[in-house]
């Protein structure tokens, strides 16, 4: 922008001070610009050995345009700059052209090479957690067992990380969507191979106990290889993908043929308008030959395809006779064909549009009560083989017609990130129907152990959180296909509030205007200072585990997460969903206090009263910030000065955590060798109750495996999409 102006300046007679005032600011902004950018980009090359040269290089031709075009614009002192000998751009424009090329081609060429170091982080990651899988699968042990998934979770959380802000960065929707949909993948999944594999080492010998894990495992690969796909924009084997065509993509590509001949009656031939609506119809045939499209829709949709190819056939005899002889009279007849062609095929769309609909309404309404998954559980505890394998036959049954509604609901979605969502949806409930009936076949074979039961639920949960997140699908594309947009839903990853909070009410969101995102925007920059601070703090610590390290890590990617907010990305897309992280960063930031607290009482040095004088400042900061995101507003202003005073206390709170946390790195290091703060993870135990603990409770029950809730890590973190 900055060299646009200077390069588009117009050249008068007479130059006044003010201008050349505003040419040498411009100009050295500019200058400074590059330095703060060359200045990154040389910390990347000192990190990146193998791209040291290459980053090096262009960050010093970068760094010269720069200061080129600085001289050139060092206007302001002079009085007569032309008859000066000292060159500028007044008499040499040229030369700021030239500059301004090498700038910008250097500072693509850091971008991308940049932009290599990413992929190279997320790939990294991705194989520190294959790898630590491969160990997960072979292990025999609990206690083993707990400490290699204590590595695991915090390498997941690292990728998630990872690839959380790339899916943030992506331009295109379609590899977005995807993107999403593999790490909504990768969440739920998380938890499932925590229980599978619990069950599978509790039950060795139990051969749907495998089937079951060896299913999540497998699952979880996939997901991965295809973030690195994403990623690396490429595909395994070098196979192109080739994403089916849609009845709405179809229909509308047609109509824009058609309609192209009124400008141009030669642009296409007859046969590929003939292929276009065979193609067309012949997907229509998903519909026809269902089980489950009633029998009226049936009737209409094979009635108005039988019409398409009518009306296609007249539009074609009167185009044929158009392109020999353009009479007045034929081109109307063309233009009344073109009309009830696209008429026609309008009809089509809004018939399999209501064909898909109201059978997923039907179908989600019909299944809201989970009867099959209750009757499943109960046999299951009660070791009654016969009544779950007739139910088993009945999930089965309800997963075809689930499956079947996914495939029509992606004909008519509308746009190409929600048919990547259909599939999603398809392969879920693909996947995780069998894996409930294993869950079930083992929990009937071992009926008093609760971890088969704990199991079973955590896949009941995964095909309830799916159909809810169908209704959520359904409605958006109702709004595509009426016009009314709106405000995007993003259901694969969002914090759910209802969920989450049950003090939350349902109130309508807001969105910021342009102006006021800009009033905050200052605001969110500091808050992105401080969690890079606080990031920073944090890998000091030798050891990750530490309970600290990990209240930490939570709070500081809830910051994070709404400092995206303030620049209009990431996964908080409403004021909302703002309010609830704050809400949850709250919480997490008492829970540290906790910690702290607990830390204080194991250690004695002369730094410990500073450290608890700090950390009773955390509780009542963090009890402000839950009571202003709990207070209910209305109005727009009212709603600005509650995003304003919840982004600020967030600071403040990160502002403290950046005081603790070397503090208490201090002192652990030197009461490490004295009191043993850090002890080891006790042996694992199937009955194990911890004093004042409900051995039920998930969180508890994850907390044993020496990682933080994977639930806070998912919904506190906004884990797992899209950001």
């Amino acid at each position: 922008s900055q060299i646009t102006t200077l390069i588009n300046h117009k050249d008068k007679p007479k130059r006044s001070d003010k201008t050349l005032q505003a040419i040498q600011r411009v100009g050295q902004a500019v200058n400074l610009a590059v330095g703060r950018f060359v200045t990154v980009g040389e910390a990347i090359a000192n990190e990146n050995h193998e791209l040291k040269e290459e980053m090096s290089v262009a960050c010093i031709e970068a760094r010269r345009a720069g200061e080129t075009i600085a001289q050139l614009t060092d206007v302001a002192s002079l009085d007569h700059p032309e008859s000066d000998s000292h060159i500028t751009i007044f008499t040499d424009k040229t030369g700021v052209v030239k500059a301004a090329r090498l700038l910008l081609s250097s500072v693509t060429k850091v971008l991308v090479l940049a932009d290599r170091v990413v992929i190279k982080q997320i790939i990294t990651s991705r194989n520190k957690v294959l790898a630590t899988m491969e160990q997960l699968e072979k292990v025999n042990s609990f206690q083993e067992f707990v400490q290699i998934f204590s590595q695991f979770g915090n390498e997941m959380v690292e990728f998630a990380h990872l690839t959380g802000d790339r899916q943030n960065d992506l331009k295109d929707e379609k590899k977005k969507a995807r993107m999403a949909a593999s790490r909504a993948v990768l969440e739920k999944c998380t938890m499932m191979l925590l229980t599978a594999s619990k069950t599978c080492l509790r039950h060795p010998d139990c051969e749907s106990a495998r089937i079951n894990k060896d299913g999540v495992f497998h699952r979880m690969r996939l997901a991965l290889e295809q973030v690195i796909e994403i990623v690396t924009d490429s595909r395994t084997n070098g196979e192109n993908e080739v994403a089916p065509i849609s009845i709405y993509s179809g229909i509308k590509e047609f109509k824009n043929k058609v309609e192209g001949l009124r400008e141009n009656l030669y642009f296409l031939s007859k046969e590929n308008l003939s292929t276009m609506l065979e193609v067309i119809l012949e997907h229509t045939e998903d519909f026809t030959d269902s089980a489950y499209t009633s029998h009226e829709h049936r009737e209409h949709i094979l009635e108005l395809s039988k019409q398409a190819k009518m009306e296609l056939e007249q539009l074609v005899s009167v185009w044929m006779q158009a392109q020999n002889q353009k009479t007045k009279d034929l081109m109307e007849d063309l233009e009344v064909a073109i009309l009830k062609t696209c008429q026609c095929m309008n009809e089509l769309k809004r018939e399999v549009h209501s064909a898909a609909t109201s059978l997923a309404a039907d179908l989600l309404k019909y299944h809201t009560d989970h009867m099959v998954l209750k009757a499943l559980k109960i046999t299951g505890v009660e070791g009654n083989l016969e009544a779950v394998a007739e139910y088993t036959c009945k999930l089965s049954e309800q997963k075809e017609q689930l499956v079947e509604m996914c495939r029509l609901l992606r004909h008519v979605s509308g746009t190409e990130p929600l048919e990547i969502t259909c599939i999603h949806a398809e392969d879920t409930f693909q996947v995780t129907g069998p894996q409930i009936i294993s869950a079930a076949e083992t929990l009937a074979l071992h009926p008093s152990s609760k971890i088969a039961k704990e199991n079973l639920e955590v896949f009941c949960e995964a095909w309830e959180s799916q159909l809810s997140d169908m209704s959520m699908l359904l409605r958006e594309i109702n709004d595509v296909f009426e016009g009314r947009r709106g405000e995007k839903r993003v259901y694969l990853s969002l914090p759910r509030p209802g969920k989450h909070n049950a003090n939350l009410k349902a109130l309508k969101p807001v969105k910021l205007d342009t102006e006021e995102q800009a009033k905050i925007a200052k605001l969110g920059l500091e808050l992105h200072l401080l969690t890079s601070d606080v990031d920073s703090e944090m890998e000091k610590w030798e050891d990750q585990e530490n309970e600290i390290v990990q209240h930490g890590q939570g709070m500081s990617s809830m910051a994070y997460s709404m400092y995206l907010f303030t620049r209009g990305e990431g996964l908080l897309k409403t004021t909302q969903d703002l309010f609830h992280q704050a809400e949850i960063f709250a919480t997490e930031g008492t829970k540290l206090a906790s910690a702290l607290q607990v830390f204080s009482d194991q250690v004695h040095d002369d730094d410990k009263p500073l450290l608890l004088v700090e950390a009773e400042k955390l509780i009542p900061m963090c009890k402000q910030l839950q009571i202003t995101a709990k207070t209910s507003v209305q109005g727009k202003s009212a709603t600005f000065t509650k995003v304003d005073a919840c982004i600020q206390k967030t600071k403040n709170v990160m502002t403290l955590l950046c005081q603790l946390l070397p503090l208490c790195s201090k002192l652990l290091r030197k009461n490490r060798a004295g009191n043993g703060y850090l002890k080891p993870a006790p042996p694992w135990r199937e009955d194990r109750i911890r004093t004042g603990t409900n051995v039920h409770a998930p969180e508890r029950r994850a907390e044993t495996f020496g990682i933080t809730s994977l639930e806070n890590h998912v919904t506190n973190m906004t884990f797992l999409e899209s950001k």
